[in-house]
């Protein structure tokens, strides 16, 4: 095998970022086929799954607006993926954590870009509740970009912990 920076980075973990895309994309089929808008499916007490559709961003942030939010959204999807994939390559293979973290959150941002680009708004359709109290609705791929994110954070503060550790 060729000694190349690409063959020694943490590339090879695009696997995951295309296996949370296809999921996401799949799953947001089967809502579109098989639910009715606005009406919700009842799983268990918390749980339904509601065909919903979101014309913003995370709890609908900008929905509202004229139009122009799908392509400031698709523009900072764009930018924000082309970034995670120079970081993935700039990683070194023998990381684990932190790619799979950046790889879950690529694949997310490319699930939600794709609504965005093909239908103009991003199709949720799982939804949490508490008695009356709901949740926004959300879908794998917002599911894959706040496991990746959380992913992270845990890392900046592991590394946090062993840098203070190795300083004392």
């Amino acid at each position: 095998m060729p000694n190349t920076q690409q063959s020694r980075s943490a590339l090879i973990w695009l696997w995951l970022a295309l296996a949370v895309f296809v999921l996401d994309i799949a799953t947001k089929q089967l809502a579109e086929m098989m639910l009715t808008y606005g009406r919700p499916v009842y799983l268990l007490p918390v749980l339904d799954f509601t065909l919903l559709y979101n014309r913003g961003a995370a709890f609908s942030f900008l929905a509202d607006e004229s139009g122009w939010q799908r392509w400031f959204f698709t523009a900072v999807s764009l930018g924000v993926s082309v970034m995670l994939i120079v970081w993935l390559k700039r990683l070194p293979r023998t990381q684990i954590w932190m790619p799979v973290a950046l790889a879950l959150i690529l694949g997310g941002a490319l699930g939600n870009l794709f609504d965005r680009l093909v239908y103009g708004h991003v199709i949720d359709f799982i939804s949490v509740h508490w008695d009356r109290s709901y949740f926004p609705a959300f879908n794998l791929a917002d599911s894959a970009i706040t496991v990746g994110a959380v992913m992270m954070a845990l890392d900046v503060v592991r590394e946090s912990w062993q840098e203070r550790r190795q300083a004392s």
